[in-house]
């Protein structure tokens, strides 16, 4: 009884981080550092691997669950949330607070320790995410995950800028793709998922906008991402295995957009949003299997 108690404990405070989302964050860091060695030639310890992984993953988690802190009451009321483990009270709303700035805390002092410029990222990402975004825009202004965007693009350059300064516009340009990424990641969640959304009068694109005008933006975010992601081999950097990968996915990614721009229904938008995840991945897998072919 008592290890199976642990059990769930412990399941409801990894539960609380959000690591869908950690996860993929936590990968695009890895694979900026790996990255940016390759590039330049530079092999980084094994103790700055490690650093550079509890870094973001603590501070990625972390920020999530203050996150999960601060919309506690309208997770409550949207069905998409409502199980989660603050408003299912399988945590006490003060546990997870405290738990999620300790994570932070961690995040901070990891990134101290690799350089400050990681520290400064590190700072940077958590605030905009955590106050910019869940505190400030979030429940007042359709631009909420556009201004909040800036966060989801840190991890990449927080894991560049572990390895190296030399070559940084590299660095700016993956956290670019990611930045990119993000509006079309969370707008074809919200078109799916718009009721909700108006039910905890949360102002995103899809609720507070006709289903047209959300389609045609999503559609032209998304080909936005996929030009600038196929325009990153003309920096020197990235040959024809990427070129090839980035297109192809691009393409698919474009064509989902397209469809449901002339066919707007839920079923497309939920369609769209889930392929989003594992093209940003396939992306960064291309560059990495691109510089270790060359």
């Amino acid at each position: 009884m008592l290890k199976n108690d642990i059990s769930s404990r412990v399941k409801n405070y990894w539960e609380v981080t959000k690591p869908k989302i950690w996860y993929l964050l936590v990968f695009t860091a890895f694979a900026s550092a790996f990255i940016a060695s390759k590039i330049n030639g530079i092999e980084l310890d094994p103790l700055l691997w490690i650093l550079l992984i509890a870094s973001v993953t603590a501070g990625s988690a972390g920020a999530n669950t203050v996150s999960s802190y601060i919309d506690r009451d309208i997770d409550a009321i949207m069905d998409r949330t409502k199980h989660r483990p603050i408003p299912s009270n399988r945590i006490s709303a003060k546990n997870a607070l405290y738990y999620g700035l300790i994570l932070v805390a961690i995040a901070l002092i990891t990134s101290y320790v690799i350089n400050l410029y990681a520290f400064i990222l590190m700072a940077f990402g958590i605030f905009d995410y955590v106050v910019v975004y869940s505190k400030l825009l979030k429940r007042r202004s359709r631009a909420n995950i556009i201004l909040g965007g800036f966060s989801g693009g840190m991890p990449a350059l927080i894991g560049y800028v572990t390895v190296t300064l030399t070559n940084i516009e590299v660095g700016i340009i993956l956290a670019a793709l990611v930045f990119l990424w993000i509006p079309m990641h969370i707008w074809s969640l919200a078109l799916r998922l718009r009721e909700d959304y108006a039910k905890a009068r949360v102002p995103m694109l899809p609720v507070v906008s006709s289903m047209s005008l959300s389609t045609r933006i999503i559609a032209v975010t998304t080909l936005l991402m996929v030009v600038f992601s196929v325009m990153l081999v003309y920096t020197g950097y990235f040959g024809f295995i990427y070129l090839l990968i980035a297109s192809i996915s691009g393409a698919i990614i474009t064509l989902m957009s397209i469809k449901l721009l002339f066919e707007p229904d839920e079923i497309k938008s939920w369609r769209l949003f889930k392929f989003s995840s594992p093209y940003l991945t396939i992306l960064f897998i291309a560059m990495m299997v691109d510089l270790v072919v060359r």
